[in-house]
Formats: structure tokens, C-alpha cells, sequence
């Protein structure tokens, strides 16, 4: 099939080289435009611009889809559907209508769960144990469309948010792939989204960090890897900021402790407001992200300190 690409982040790259394997035809790929990072806020190219430059696809990356332009060139194309991954940008209904079978999305959830910005961090924040990635027919809601195929997977117990980043990436790409076959051959059956059901994975942001050493040693445990590798669960130590990149929910019979106080040291154990945790990575403020048996051997921290 034509297909033209929209997508931006990391997590949309494998489609791109599955869809090429396939056999399709990306005639252009659509991608926000370059930002400035880095401390010399050189201007950086989106992952998928750079990925469809390694394929010599053309790209566009129009700071509007609504002014016209975009839809000229989709005009121009006349692709047979559009491929639509963590693009970033609303779509109008004259983008969605203009190729032949319209525009399809792979989301990171089993939809309608966790419609939104941050299904995969959401999904880990909230203690779920099954994710998996959705095609859908897109529509000109948020994440609304009638559903098409669907893969799940398990959500292991210690697995972070970028752990399960990277293979619902991979499964997405497999998933548009028999999407795409199943369309060629007529075989989709379109389900519709029951709305009772959804519920919204707002943006991340950096207010959700602050650990409540109060709440349970799973919602804890939870936080901590929902939030990695970004925007990381934070403690205060001695005054300072102590990032947690990783955990695990403690198996030892908690002895009488206030809430955040340290109650061992190998492994580095907090009392939480029911059971505890191991802080197993960690990152002082102004250091480099290392296990915490390392941390402790080059600072010297007493037992029964509170962390805030």
C-alpha cells in the first residue's frame, strides 16, 4: 500500500522499517519540526525524521495541519491510508478523510483504557498487570475511533515504564503490519469503543515526582517505575533531592518505623505507610544515576533517617 507517516518520538520508529519490510510504500513522512536540546540547544531532528532519512523518505514538518499546506501534499500523494504513531498534533477531518482507507493509529493501550497522551506510564502508575497496543480507525476525537486489532501483554512486577516502552514499540509495528494485510484482504471487522469504559492518561509532568512515603510500598513501587526514565520519582535526603530510578517491594517483616525512615541499609530499605521498599537505583542531586550500594559506600548515612 501508499502509505503516507505520521509519527514523531522513538517508540514510532520500528514501524517504519516493519512497514518497509512488508513491502508498503511510505511516499512521505510527516514529523514535528527539529527542537533545541542539549546545553548548546543545537536544533535536533524528531527520531522518525531520522529514521525515514536513513530510507531517503521524504519529510515534512508543518507547524500546522490545518493551513492548507498539509493537505495539498496529501492531495498530491493520493496515498491509500495513512499511518498515524505518537504523532503529537490534532488531526483535522479533511487530513483523516484524504487517503483512500483514511487514517489508522497504533495506541500504546488496550483500548478504551487509557486513552491520552501517557497510556504506558499511566498504565504502570496504576499497578495495571496487562497493557498491550491497539489499532484503531481514527476519528476526529481524542483516541475515540472504532477499534481494529488488538495485541496484549503481561506487565511484569518490576518492569518500568521505559522497559515496557520498548516492547509495545516492537509490537506496534508488528500490529500495523497484519492491520494493513487484514485491510487488503477485507478481513477488518471495526469494533466500536464503549466509553463507560475508558479512562484518560493525562500528560506526565514533573508535580507527579514527589513521593508520599505515607501511601502503601506498592503504589510506591508503582510511581517509581511509572515515572522512569522520565520524569523520576524524587525523595528529599538530608536537604537534597534524591531521584529513584528503580525499586523493589520489600519482603522484609517491617519493624516499628516512621513513615520515609530508613530501616536498612543493604539493601537500601524505606518504611512506607504499609510495608517497604529497596531503593535499588538512585541519583544525587548534581551526580550520575548508579546503584545504590555503590551511593552508600561513598556517603555515609544512618540508620532511622527520614526520608521527605
Amino acid at each position: 500500500m501508499r502509505i503516507i507517516f505520521m509519527g514523531t518520538p522513538e517508540f514510532a520508529t520500528p514501524a517504519i522499517d516493519s512497514l518497509i519490510d512488508a513491502g508498503h510504500e511510505i511516499a512521505a513522512v510527516f514529523s514535528q519540526p527539529d527542537k533545541p536540546k542539549g546545553r548548546g540547544y543545537s536544533m535536533t531532528p524528531p527520531p522518525v525524521k531520522v529514521k525515514a532519512m536513513e530510507h531517503n523518505i521524504p519529510v515534512y514538518q508543518p507547524k500546522s495541519m490545518r493551513d492548507g499546506e498539509a493537505l495539498k501534499i496529501f492531495r498530491e500523494i493520493k496515498p491509500d491510508v495513512g499511518v498515524v504513531i505518537a504523532y503529537g498534533k490534532i488531526l483535522p477531518q479533511e487530513i483523516l478523510d484524504a487517503p483512500k482507507y483514511g487514517c489508522i493509529n497504533v495506541h500504546a493501550s488496550l483500548l478504551p483504557k487509557y486513552r491520552g497522551a501517557a497510556p504506558i506510564q499511566w498504565s504502570v502508575i496504576d499497578g495495571e498487570s496487562k497493557t498491550g497496543v491497539t489499532t484503531m480507525q481514527m476519528d476526529a476525537g481524542l483516541d475515540t475511533g472504532d477499534m481494529l486489532l488488538r495485541s496484549e501483554t503481561d506487565i511484569a512486577p518490576d518492569e518500568t515504564a521505559g522497559d515496557l516502552h520498548d516492547r509495545l514499540s516492537a509490537m506496534g509495528a508488528e500490529l500495523i503490519v497484519k492491520t494493513l494485510d487484514a485491510l487488503t484482504k477485507g478481513e477488518l471487522k471495526p469494533e466500536k469503543q464503549d466509553d463507560s469504559l475508558t479512562c484518560y492518561a493525562k500528560m506526565l509532568t514533573k508535580e507527579l515526582c514527589a513521593v508520599d512515603w505515607s501511601r502503601s510500598a506498592q503504589e510506591i513501587h508503582n510511581q517509581i517505575r511509572g515515572l522512569s526514565p522520565w520524569p523520576v520519582a524524587t525523595a528529599v535526603l538530608e536537604g537534597k533531592k534524591l531521584r529513584l530510578h528503580r525499586s523493589a517491594v520489600s519482603s522484609l517483616v517491617v519493624p516499628e518505623a516512621s513513615c520515609g525512615e530508613i530501616i536498612l541499609l543493604e539493601p537500601f530499605t524505606v518504611k512506607c505507610g504499609s510495608g517497604a521498599i529497596e531503593l535499588l537505583e538512585i541519583q544525587a542531586e548534581g551526580k550520575k544515576r548508579m546503584l545504590s550500594a555503590d551511593y552508600l559506600r561513598g556517603h555515609k548515612i544512618e540508620l532511622g533517617t527520614i526520608l521527605q
